[in-house]
């Protein structure tokens, strides 16, 4: 395990006393004009373009693709809910809108279209085939078995979201290893591998989620980059007004805090559930610059946060609001949607005014789609509460079969969407060392990770206390976060840093530094090693294998409450 540590950079947004460091930058506190403490708390990762840090990325990437795409066509048919979004995603092909196929008109739908797109695309790409509906269209790059098609894109989209994890990770840990573990571990969790491989909208909200995050992260680094170099240019930061800031021009503009509004519009034009990242990501952004500015010597931070930082803020908001509305164009150019058009439902309160008539007909939809979100109470089989999720306490089961040969009297088939066991029942205990270690530490990426979990699964809570009938995939958008909480855990437990990331260096302290990291880097490598066993184990129901009842059967560890 790296010595380049969770610990390394925990002071990162907090005014330090001088230290003297042996080995690590400058010890000279005015070298180039910026003390060496300034230029270490705006540091960041800068060698984007490493080879090795990119062929081990490579690596886990990989791993993940195979596991996602081997196979992709089984089970055969529309499993769980495919029945719903592999139909609708085929309707915006070919209508711009939801199509219900048995009625031959426009289908009521309660989530937004973009993820639908995007299965929609799939089909597009490999071809279609609905028996009962009477469709078979060959695809328009190469036709394919339909399950594949419609589930193309999931599984594209959660190889990428591995992809995003371990390049996150890299950054904010400052580490390969602690990046690689992150991704190897998302990829090797048997919920984010289910949801990977079913036509669902889940995968594609975790990815947008994820990837706003993660633009987030890049505005923090690229936003103290910029300090640094203004001050290594002579700025002073306790001047007034724009003397006192970094150069401006397009070229410095926040593009990574733009793109965040980007993203968190393509997030929640999934699943409107992406709106509880919102305010959270807009706190990091607010904290994070204010950060930056305090650490460069900046005497009002906040005050300067408020006057450049809220109306990029603002701009992102907007963003994200137009992206949203431009993932609705088929409804709105088209005529075949749900409530677009007042002559299909008379004394409902529509219009067909010019373009406000759309977007007030829109608005309509949204009202009554909350409102079927707010009434939805129904019980159902795999319905859940939030505090059993993290516990595998119901998981869904996707498809069940006892057909096939298992070489056995009686066989069983099953995709079941389970969390890898050992990796998600460790997800409390990281969660509490995390709070334990951030609080000691005063560490911006523990307060991120915990921000971030919690926007994804607290709410529910709230949800509870009325009845609302929930799922266990709604954990889906929080996945990232809690598997970065482990590998936080993991990089304290493998690195004797301090909280100010400094390794004690010569004698015998260098020594015990030594043989903590080994000590440490063997406990954390036996933990992935014994996560991925696990993930092995339990891979057959994860993807509809073929087993003897017995075998099937003897991994319902939880027994009822996972059949």
């Amino acid at each position: 395990m790296t010595s380049a540590s969770t610990a390394q950079s925990a002071d990162a947004d907090r005014p330090q006393p001088e230290i003297s460091v042996t080995g690590i930058g400058s010890t000279d506190p005015a070298d180039g004009g910026v003390r060496a403490t300034v230029r270490r708390r705006l540091a960041t990762v800068e060698n984007r373009l490493d080879g090795r840090s990119w062929l081990a990325t490579a690596v886990v990437v990989a791993i993940a693709a195979v596991l996602r795409f081997a196979n992709l066509s089984h089970p055969p048919g529309k499993i769980f809910d495919e029945i719903y979004y592999a139909r609708d995603a085929w309707g915006l092909v070919t209508k711009g809108a939801e199509w219900n196929y048995k009625d031959d008109g426009p289908s009521y739908v309660v989530h937004p279209p973009l993820g639908k797109w995007l299965i929609g695309f799939g089909e597009w790409a490999f071809g279609y085939s609905d028996a009962e509906h009477g469709i078979s269209v060959p695809g328009h790059l190469w036709t394919t078995s339909p399950e594949f098609a419609w589930r193309f894109s999931a599984a594209l989209i959660g190889t990428l979201s591995v992809l995003l994890l371990v390049r996150i990770g890299r950054r904010m840990f400052r580490s390969t290893v602690l990046g690689c573990a992150a991704g190897l571990l998302l990829a090797v969790d048997g919920f984010h591998l289910v949801l990977s491989r079913t036509a669902l909208l889940d995968i594609f909200l975790l990815f947008f989620v994820l990837a706003a995050f993660g633009a987030l992260v890049l505005d923090r680094d690229t936003t103290r980059q910029r300090w640094a170099r203004a001050l290594e240019a002579g700025l002073d930061p306790t001047a007034r007004g724009r003397a006192g800031r970094p150069p401006g021009g397009w070229r410095n503009w926040p593009w990574w805090r733009l793109a965040t509004g980007v993203l968190l519009g393509c997030a929640f034009a999934v699943k409107w559930s992406a709106l509880f990242f919102v305010p959270v990501f807009a706190l990091l952004m607010l904290f994070w610059d204010q950060g930056a500015r305090r650490s460069a010597g900046v005497r009002r931070p906040w005050w300067g946060t408020l006057l450049d930082g809220v109306p990029w803020m603002v701009l992102s908001g907007v963003l994200m609001a137009v992206t949203y509305l431009a993932t609705w164009s088929g409804w709105l150019f088209g005529r075949d949607g749900y409530y677009r058009l007042a002559e299909r439902y008379p004394g409902s309160g529509l219009s067909d005014i010019p373009v406000l008539g759309a977007l007030w007909n829109l608005k309509e939809y949204h009202l009554a789609a909350l409102g079927f979100h707010n009434q939805l109470d129904d019980p159902h089989k795999y319905q859940s509460w939030p505090w059993q999720w993290l516990l595998l306490g119901r998981p869904v089961a996707f498809h069940w079969s006892p057909d096939g040969d298992c070489g056995a009297p009686s066989c069983a088939s099953e995709v079941l969407l389970l969390g890898t066991p050992l990796l998600w029942w460790s997800f409390l205990p990281a969660l509490v060392a995390l709070i334990w270690l951030g609080l000691a530490r005063r560490d911006w990426r523990a307060t991120a990770i915990l921000l971030g979990a919690g926007a994804g699964l607290l709410p529910w809570f709230w949800f509870a206390l009325d009845g609302r009938t929930m799922f266990s995939f709604y954990t889906a958008p929080a996945l990232p976060f809690l598997v970065l909480a482990v590998v936080y855990v993991l990089g304290a437990i493998a690195s004797p840093a301090g909280p100010g990331g400094f390794r004690p260096v010569g004698g015998e302290d260098d020594e015990a530094s030594r043989d903590r990291r080994l000590v440490g880097g063997v406990i954390a490598g036996a933990y992935v090693v014994l996560v991925v066993l696990c993930f092995a184990y339990f891979y057959p129901i994860f993807v509809g294998q073929v087993l003897p009842y017995a075998e099937w059967s003897a991994r319902m560890w939880l027994d009822g409450r996972w059949i």
